[in-house]
């Protein structure tokens, strides 16, 4: 059993060193933890510091593609590598790395596919109450969306086995949180989540520069996802509201028509009609819109056949670089100067 932990960075030089010190280079239950650095487009000493560290793996990104890209790249690489169980983790130290323990358990015990680190939002300290009522609201949405009972859809510590990681892709640019979860609602996909800690606040967002960015970008973010896979809930339940109201409309130009002041409440008939035009247009969005999800699972499942494919075959993952300790397991003589490579900064085996 293989287990790959992927970090994606981006000008994470000052940070990754105390975030590689904290995950475990053993693991009860496998027999071989590796490190995969995912570097997007930095331009500090991110993947000078990775290699000084003696991480595994390096995928180097051309430039800046964003968090969603760099974890996509993480899973396709890690697959290609031979991984049975992935874990994902931030590169600013966020996650306690002792917990990679608790979440892959429910892997190993065969309860769960993907699981995902709860951190228990509400006991934060550093959250403001707002940034803790939208990460409440934004999970109950995601909940709503994929059936599923994760409580912080937006922990972006998480454990994938084999078959999760070859079914999930991501789309959105921005996150890959909300979406996967999703996604793994609606394919043969078992979720868990276990309780994990989390280490104090080592710098700012970098995805969320003040509240408002983090306002508009999960709200857009939400919605987005929402109707992308409930479009028909999405827009007939907007269908219906402009219906009703112009249902209103009408009958209040009824009652004055009634009353013989018709001729006053013209405007209110011409409102009602493009009320009720609009409620037609969204409800055929809303049509729409499902036919398009049911050919997204189409391309989805073709997209999981042509991954086994090139598992299969063998293909070399995309921007892939050995690290230290691999290009020193190949070189000549590599048995003989092992030993005198710089030790990387590493946890006690943590015991399940």
């Amino acid at each position: 059993m293989k287990l790959i932990i992927q970090i994606p960075c981006f000008n994470e030089a000052a940070q990754l060193p105390q975030t590689l010190a904290d995950l475990p280079r053993a693991l009860d239950g496998f027999d071989v933890v590796e490190w995969l650095v995912i570097d997007d487009g930095s331009t500090d000493e991110t993947i000078a510091v990775a290699r000084s560290l003696g991480v595994d793996h390096l995928v180097r990104l051309t430039n800046n593609k964003g968090l969603a890209a760099g974890f996509q790249a993480g899973i396709d690489t890690a697959l290609k590598l031979g991984a049975d169980v992935i874990v994902n983790t931030d590169a600013d130290n966020q996650y306690y790395g002792p917990d990679i323990a608790k979440l892959v358990r429910p892997i190993l015990e065969g309860r769960a596919d993907m699981v995902i680190g709860d951190r228990e939002v509400g006991g934060i300290e550093h959250f403001s109450p707002l940034k803790k009522a939208l990460q409440r609201l934004g999970s109950w949405v995601v909940r709503q969306a994929s059936s599923t009972t994760v409580p912080d859809t937006t922990s972006g510590f998480r454990a994938y086995n084999r078959e999760a990681a070859i079914q999930i892709v991501v789309v959105s640019r921005f996150t890959y949180t909300l979406e996967t979860i999703i996604q793994a609602g609606k394919l043969l996909v078992a979720i868990d989540h276990v309780a994990i800690r989390t280490n104090p606040k080592t710098r700012e967002s970098r995805l969320f520069p003040s509240m408002g960015a983090y306002v508009r970008r999960n709200a857009v973010s939400i919605f987005r996802i929402y109707a992308q896979y409930e479009p028909l809930r999405v827009f007939w339940s907007l269908a219906l509201l402009i219906g009703l109201v112009s249902v209103g409309v009408w009958i209040r130009f009824l009652l004055a028509y009634i009353e013989g002041a018709g001729k006053g409440h013209v405007q209110s008939l011409i409102l009602g009609a493009v009320l009720f035009i609009a409620a037609v247009v969204l409800w055929a969005l809303g049509v729409i819109g499902d036919l398009l999800a049911a050919q997204r699972v189409m391309t989805q499942r073709s997209f999981e056949r042509m991954r086994r494919i090139e598992l299969k075959l063998g293909i070399e993952p995309s921007h892939y670089e050995p690290g230290e300790r691999r290009e020193l397991e190949r070189a000549p003589g590599a048995s003989d100067i092992e030993s005198e490579l710089p030790e990387a900064p590493r946890s006690e085996a943590v015991r399940l």
